[in-house]
């Protein structure tokens, strides 16, 4: 039976996130996605006036292809690639992730290799398209989030149709905090973080960008990080699963890095200068979306959490000039059912153990108002 909810995420791609106009190309992008979605988004760029391209593409294959990569192959993909995004107004990618560690018997030079090649189209479109990526559920990702499959199916749309809007003051309070803001602290078990804001963009997220949504990000001076962070929710990168994440800091540097994966983790870390420099310091704060599941488009959103984030900073956007072809959302969770912790703004306390202090910011705070029937 067709879901209904389908044509429901759609028009909020098209109408509220992308806010597509008449005449403007918007490229698809269908990663291990049932064409019932790709149906439902080309509907909806059309029912707006937009004209709809869509990319159909595959784990299995991307993998294969990524296996052997070679320099003049992914420099054709990465032209190509290029031009077609050089065409569009906008872009949207509906990820399946049928199996989130297909990647993770790809060597390690030819995954670099690939990554370098394609970062300047991931700029290109971050910096000059209009842009929205999203999951899409399968029971793959069910199983990850200790869900049935159609019980996450109820959690994805519910989280993903979030009346995003309704947060938007409070957003917009914490995003010009957060642009106030000189030094920060952080503290929790085994975390001991101080850096510094000064000079520096904030952007509040409410559903533009990403599906989940739910942050407000910003970046750090670069070399003003010192101290200790030890991450508590779980990730996985370049389709390997890394549990315990401990980073210690010097001059902004990152100078140890443990895991249970010690040895690959600082392979990642080590892939060029600007990986062991923090791009992305944010505040999570989705309501709905409250334990890890090892998919950061849902786990850096997590009620309670930051994330600080090894590599590439937003360039243009809230941006301390490093540049990586790494960008590794790390989480860690500060409510109490995770072992508390507190965030300071320039010697202020702005959250404790998950939750926000100040009355314009408590609109942004768990548990979510219960729902009328």
């Amino acid at each position: 039976m067709y879901d209904s909810r389908l044509d429901q995420l759609a028009r909020q791609l098209a109408t509220y996130s992308l806010r597509i106009k008449k005449g403007e190309k918007v490229l698809i992008d269908l990663y291990d996605t049932p064409s019932e979605m790709g149906v439902a988004m080309i509907r909806a760029v059309r029912a707006v006036g937009g004209v709809p391209f869509v990319n159909v593409l595959d784990g299995r294959i991307g993998r294969e292809l990524q296996m052997h990569a070679s320099e003049a192959q992914y420099e054709g993909v990465a032209s190509t690639m290029m031009h077609q995004m050089e065409q569009m107004d906008a872009y949207i990618a509906f990820r399946g992730s049928a199996n989130i560690t297909e990647s993770s018997d790809v060597p390690a030079d030819r995954m670099k290799l690939v990554m370098s090649k394609l970062r300047p189209v991931l700029n290109h479109r971050v910096n000059k398209t209009k842009w929205c990526v999203l999951r899409f559920p399968n029971a793959s990702m069910a199983q990850l989030a200790s869900m049935s499959t159609e019980a996450f199916e109820d959690f994805y749309f519910r989280v993903c149709l979030l009346d995003y809007a309704a947060l938007a003051p409070a957003m917009k309070a914490l995003e010009k905090m957060m642009n106030k803001a000189n030094q920060v602290l952080i503290i929790g078990p085994g975390t001991d973080l101080r850096f510094s804001l000064k000079g520096l963009k904030s952007i509040a997220c409410g559903g533009q960008n990403n599906i989940p949504d739910g942050e407000c990000f910003s970046s750090p001076v670069k070399n003003s990080v010192e101290g200790v962070i030890s991450y508590n929710a779980p990730t996985i990168y370049q389709g390997i699963a890394f549990d315990n994440i401990k980073l210690e800091f010097s001059k902004g540097r990152i100078v140890k890095a443990t895991a249970n994966n010690t040895e690959a983790l600082n392979r990642i870390l080590d892939a060029d200068e600007g990986a062991r420099y923090i791009g992305e310091f944010a505040i999570g704060f989705n309501r709905e979306v409250l334990h890890p599941m090892r998919d950061i488009l849902f786990d850096e959103k997590i009620a309670g959490s930051f994330h600080f984030t090894p590599g590439q900073a937003y360039e243009g956007v809230a941006d301390n000039g490093n540049r990586s072809q790494v960008h590794w959302d790390m989480v860690c969770i500060q409510r109490p059912d995770y072992g508390g912790g507190e965030i300071y703004f320039d010697g202020q306390l702005i959250r404790k153990d998950g939750q926000f202090l100040a009355p314009e910011l408590k609109p942004l705070n768990w548990p979510a108002p219960k729902r009328s029937k």
